[in-house]
């Protein structure tokens, strides 16, 4: 996989081999055909993000961030929408309250709207009131940089602290999401539900300094490649790693329709992706009618 450039951002992307993936069938998973140890399913978790780190060398937080309150607003925000809803609501939110004191002196209802777009916009937006009156009254209006603090805040679990951690001050940490948690039990990593329990069983495999960027490479995959309802199997480069191969589309040529993003030539979520991002950045939210 490392002997090709990262996807251009056109439609050509779409056509672009993966390669890794051959027009055949790759073989079954060894630990499809008999019982793993432990041993081997590590080496073979860490080859995966191995893999992955070729696929996917530009993964970053889909999440459109200036500063770490911006960060953990937006990834208030993200629960039961997707980043790119919640990429379009928050410049208009951030011009009207662009620090914790501003948020937590702001009128519910004028928020409420700002937010309405991201569902749920009045949880959320008791969530955003509670959180930025906490940062100014017990944290002198600074995000703080410890989960032990972040969890206090209200809104605010393990894997919204985790991603402030991670991305905005360097500290590792497992986002366990939708995402990251349906694929690592596909892969046999886990066998837990529980996001605290998954954290636990992937942390243990793992070197620490992995953490955050391996959250992001999982998620990426589950988003481009390994869907929910319809893995892309035939376009898979780690196919031939994983137990779960045959549970989509195998065939590579209709795979390869159901990549998502960079990798079918789309749009990312991101309105101001990184640099070396290879996809096209999101279109901004339509102007509302009068």
């Amino acid at each position: 996989m490392g002997e090709h450039a990262p996807l251009k951002a056109s439609g050509e992307a779409a056509a672009t081999p993966q390669s890794k993936v051959s027009a055949k069938k790759p073989k079954v998973a060894p630990a499809a055909q008999r019982a793993e140890s432990r041993l081997a399913m590590v080496r073979r978790a860490r080859r995966i993000n191995r893999e992955l780190a070729e696929i996917y060398p530009y993964a970053h937080p889909e999440l459109d961030f200036r500063n770490p309150f911006e960060l953990l607003v937006a990834t208030v925000l993200s629960a039961q929408t997707t980043d790119l809803r919640v990429n379009q609501t928050t410049p208009a939110l951030f011009a009207a309250y662009p620090t914790p004191e501003d948020m937590a002196a702001a009128d519910p209802a004028h928020l409420e709207e700002l937010i309405r777009p991201t569902g749920f916009f009045r949880a959320k937006s008791r969530a955003l009131l509670g959180l930025s009156q906490a940062l100014r009254d017990n944290f002198g209006g600074e995000v703080p940089g410890r989960i032990e603090d972040l969890v206090t805040l209200p809104g605010v679990g393990r894997k919204t602290a985790n991603v402030v951690l991670g991305n905005a001050f360097g500290v590792p940490g497992i986002t366990v999401d939708t995402h990251f948690g349906r694929l690592v039990r596909r892969w046999k990593w886990t066998e837990q539900e529980d996001p605290e329990k998954v954290e636990a069983d992937i942390c243990a495999i793992f070197p620490k300094s992995e953490w955050t960027m391996l959250s992001h490479r999982v998620v990426f995959h589950g988003r481009r490649i390994c869907h929910a309802r319809k893995p892309a199997c035939g376009a898979c480069p780690i196919a031939p790693l994983c137990p779960a191969y045959g549970e989509g589309e195998t065939d590579p040529e209709k795979a390869r329709k159901l990549l998502k993003y960079e990798k079918g030539g789309q749009p990312g979520q991101r309105l101001r992706p990184p640099p070396d991002y290879p996809g096209l950045p999101a279109p901004a939210a339509a102007p509302q009618q009068p």
